[in-house]
């Protein structure tokens, strides 16, 4: 009998140390699993290297377009090493439509010196500010995508852990992250309740219906949080999340996750070359 025990304990400990996260729990809607090495870096280092990489792009001049060229080269060969799918990046990627937008319409609203391009008048300033703001917008946006799908929220949280982030901004990070299924399933049922009482939406005279409803949700949400939260201190909570556990750190992971801002650095320093 204890050595049946013992079988079943060693078994259960071996699927626990192959379990992954695909994706289908709280907060890990963006990841996507793959096994590739980008997935394998621990939070903290892929916080490090997005936040390097895209300071030194921001701060580019949008005339060294060398350097752009390489940072754009760069987010291809991250993508490359991640196996991330581009078909379900470039749907997420579609948030950055009204940055597209906008910047479409600076050459036409911007004032100062201006050319002309067929029977068009442009504004110079606001043609450069626009492309400015596209290349470092999509840039911004491809970055956030792949740190997204490679990573965990776990492994996000612990990351900032590392990286010495305020413990109560990794806390109120955790615990939105946590319950926002939660919250989510409650929207639902009040959805059903509301369908099932004959309610459909038509139009400004459903607004009053919406708005009663945000209400009793806030209201529910934040006694449940004040119940979540004296649960969690008659369990010993002081403050802290313990369930954070510290990653592994190998000298292979510190290789590849600084490769990738170092060689944007060296993208910027071509550039200023050709630039000056």
């Amino acid at each position: 009998m204890e050595e049946r025990k013992i079988n079943n304990q060693t078994t259960l400990e071996t699927q626990s140390k192959h379990e992954h996260t695909h994706g289908h729990s709280a907060g890990e809607r963006l990841y996507i699993h793959r096994h590739s090495p980008i997935h394998e870096l621990p939070g903290h280092i892929k916080l490090i290297a997005f936040f390097t990489f895209i300071v030194i792009a921001v701060l580019t001049p949008i005339q060294q377009w060398h350097s752009f060229v390489g940072y754009f080269l760069i987010i291809f060969l991250a993508l490359g090493i991640s196996k991330l799918p581009l078909l379900t990046l470039a749907k997420r990627a579609t948030i950055e439509f009204p940055f597209i937008i906008f910047a479409l319409l600076m050459p036409f609203t911007a004032g100062g010196e201006s050319f002309d391009i067929g029977p068009v008048s442009l504004s110079r300033e606001g043609s450069i500010a626009g492309l400015n703001l596209v290349t470092k917008a999509t840039l911004g946006v491809f970055c956030s995508m792949i740190l997204a799908g490679s990573t965990t929220a776990h492994s996000l949280l612990a990351g900032f852990v590392r990286i010495k982030t305020p413990s109560l901004f990794v806390q109120i990070a955790a615990f939105m992250i946590r319950y926002l299924n939660v919250i989510n399933d409650q929207m639902a049922r009040m959805k059903v309740a509301r369908e099932s009482r004959g309610f459909q939406a038509e139009g400004i005279r459903s607004w009053p219906i919406f708005t009663s409803t945000l209400g009793a949700l806030f209201i529910r949400s934040y006694e449940r949080g004040e119940r979540v939260h004296l649960a969690m201190l008659a369990r010993g909570y002081a403050g802290t999340l313990s369930s954070l556990s510290v990653e592994k750190v190998q000298a292979k992971h510190w290789r590849l996750g600084l490769c990738f801002p170092l060689m944007a650095a060296i993208s910027y320093a071509v550039g200023k070359v050709f630039f000056s």
